[in-house]
């Protein structure tokens, strides 16, 4: 059975955690380090109620943060109370996932990807011209769950680096990144392929990733490879704070 949503959610965290997370009421507070948005969002927890929301804005500026929530499956209300606070959507995501199978059974070319830790440094170069700077190779530290780093390679020449994580029994990958140079190479596919042959060899039965949901390369770089869309997310952040 495909994993649940909270499942999901629960690998998001894991292998891409925050640099602390904090419990106040029905909010769990991430603090981001400058990571990006999946590790410096508030989500509800409990029970909440639209005067709650002050006090979660409050608690993000005190961490030096812009108020921002993520908005998961089944949580229209909370989206609604957000929206007429003068909140704007962001970064539609889609969540996409398949048993790891599906990934293994035909392996890359062995000199077309590879998976090792830590990140070399022309790996670390290839991420920051994607955007993936230091704070994000952070978040990849930081996590103590099985991880590895993805090296994908075109004609012996560095072409693109990626992150995978397991949590539970699903591995995810994220920060997949391929130079403009070598796109439509078949890069990306040879390292889902790598990422998903590290898993399943510990344990791993799914594969999963995120992906912005009008990145239409690599949302069809996913659905090439099988994988289904099983979920969707969101953000709701207030400007100008």
């Amino acid at each position: 059975m495909t994993p649940d949503l909270p499942s999901l959610y629960a690998t998001i965290d894991t292998t891409w955690p925050a640099a602390s997370k904090v419990a106040a009421g029905p909010w769990l507070l991430r603090q981001g380090a400058g990571g990006g948005k999946r590790v410096s969002c508030i989500t509800a927890e409990d029970g909440w109620s639209p005067d709650d929301l002050q006090a979660a804005e409050q608690a993000q500026r005190m961490m030096q943060q812009q108020p921002l929530f993520m908005i998961r499956a089944g949580e229209t209300a909370l989206d609604v109370a957000l929206d007429s606070r003068g909140y704007e959507l962001i970064d539609e995501v889609n969540l996409w996932a398949c048993p790891i199978a599906r990934l293994t059974q035909t392996p890359p070319h062995r000199m077309s990807a590879f998976s090792l830790w830590e990140p070399l440094a022309v790996m670390r170069e290839i991420w920051a011209k994607g955007g993936i700077g230091p704070a994000r190779v952070g978040v990849m530290e930081r996590a103590e769950c099985p991880k590895t780093a993805l090296f994908g390679r075109v004609s012996d020449k560095p072409a693109g680096a990626g992150y995978c994580g397991i949590h539970d029994g699903i591995a995810m990958v994220h920060a997949l990144e391929v130079l403009g140079a070598h796109r439509g190479k078949g890069v990306g596919k040879a390292m889902m392929r790598r990422a998903a042959i590290w898993a399943e060899d510990r344990g791993a039965k799914w594969m999963s990733v995120v992906c912005l949901r009008d990145n239409d390369a690599a949302n069809g770089l996913y659905a090439s490879l099988g994988m289904v869309l099983v979920g969707q997310y969101h953000y709701r952040i207030k400007p100008g704070t």
